[in-house]
């Protein structure tokens, strides 16, 4: 079943490939966007050792491959799947990332309907700068989904589009669960940027997760909060991202939990074509059912531009997890540690 996954993965380029090359008019385009490494992993669980994630590999993170037809002026479509193969777990997916028709009639507003990007993860992205070495906070801990089926509207106002906003009313369950339930979730941003670079950012999000069925009925609400201040130029990049969510976990049991974490970034170019950035996350995860259950990451390194559309970075990376474990008696706060060492790489057409 996989293998046939990737047929179709490689029949959709060169279907896209061919159309690219005989539209007379330009109006339909291929784009695609690689994530790759090459490192060795080292984790340690403090009560049984070493764990099957310890070794050498290469994974593909990412391949989105994207076709996108302009009708007109105002109409377009948009079709992104997307391919990872992860060497730890063995496995290859693939999956209809994004799928949508676009109305923009102004600058001011721009219509979704599909699956198209969330208003908050591909925003800080953008900012952040280094999707391709880390997810950011709330899409690496799973508080956030990056595109999800519904209807977004977004656009930007003013003097170089200094107030921007997005909205969306989606389905809940995330690109890869394009199914019904009975309400929909809402996810929202606003931003503004008072001068070149600067963006200050607040979102939100509610909803039942796509989780509310007619025969599963939902327990409880979940809701985050999102704040992010950043600068990017084209030679520094610093920001910040908060979070705070209620019941993310727990939408289908009576208990009630709550979370929340922060990440920190900065990078600086040092000469033309080679960056050093640095990266410190941390966060509570479980503050009612399980306060000893704690996230700290950070990530270091070097980036460096081969060419035009082809980055590489020789990354370290640091991740410790804290949770209460039951066994073996008594009950005791555990934690698993993970090292990573390698080369992170972007290929962008």
């Amino acid at each position: 079943m996989r293998c046939k996954l990737v047929a179709t993965a490689i029949a959709v380029a060169l279907s896209a490939a061919s159309v690219t090359a005989h539209a007379a008019t330009g109006d339909t385009t291929i784009g695609g966007k690689m994530y790759f490494d090459v490192t060795h992993i080292d984790q340690k669980n403090s009560d049984t050792g070493k764990t099957d994630k310890t070794g050498t590999g290469t994974d593909v993170k990412r391949f989105y491959l994207s076709v996108s037809h302009q009708f007109d002026d105002v109409w377009s479509a948009n079709l992104t799947t997307d391919f990872n193969y992860v060497s730890n777990d063995g496995e290859t997916n693939l999956f209809v990332k994004k799928a949508y028709v676009q109305g923009k009639f102004s600058d001011a507003a721009v219509l979704r309907i599909g699956s198209a990007d969330m208003p908050w993860i591909p925003f800080v992205e953008n900012m952040y700068g280094f999707r391709y070495v880390e997810n950011t906070i709330t899409d690496r801990l799973h508080f956030a989904n990056s595109a999800d089926w519904g209807i977004h509207l977004g656009g930007k106002v003013g003097q170089r589009g200094m107030f921007s906003y997005e909205a969306a009313v989606v389905n809940g369950g995330g690109y890869k669960h394009p199914g019904r339930s009975k309400s929909v979730d809402f996810e929202g941003r606003v931003a503004i940027m008072p001068i070149d670079g600067l963006v200050i950012a607040a979102g939100g999000y509610s909803g039942k997760r796509g989780q509310d069925t007619q025969t599963m009925g939902a327990q409880n609400t979940a809701s985050r909060g999102d704040l992010m201040v950043a600068y990017a130029s084209k030679r520094f990049r610093i920001g910040g991202e908060y979070f705070n969510a209620k019941n993310w976990n727990n939408v289908m049991t009576p208990t009630t939990d709550k979370a929340d974490g922060y990440s920190l970034w900065a990078s600086v170019g040092i000469s033309d074509g080679v960056t050093a950035f640095a990266r410190y996350d941390n966060a509570k995860l479980s503050k009612d059912l399980d306060s000893a259950k704690k996230d700290t990451y950070y990530n270091a390194g070097v980036e460096f531009q081969v060419t035009k559309g082809f980055k590489l970075a020789a990354v370290y990376k640091h991740e410790k997890g804290n949770y209460t474990a039951a066994t073996p008696l008594p009950i005791h706060v555990a934690n698993t540690k993970t090292d990573e060492i390698g080369v992170w790489g972007e290929v962008k057409f």
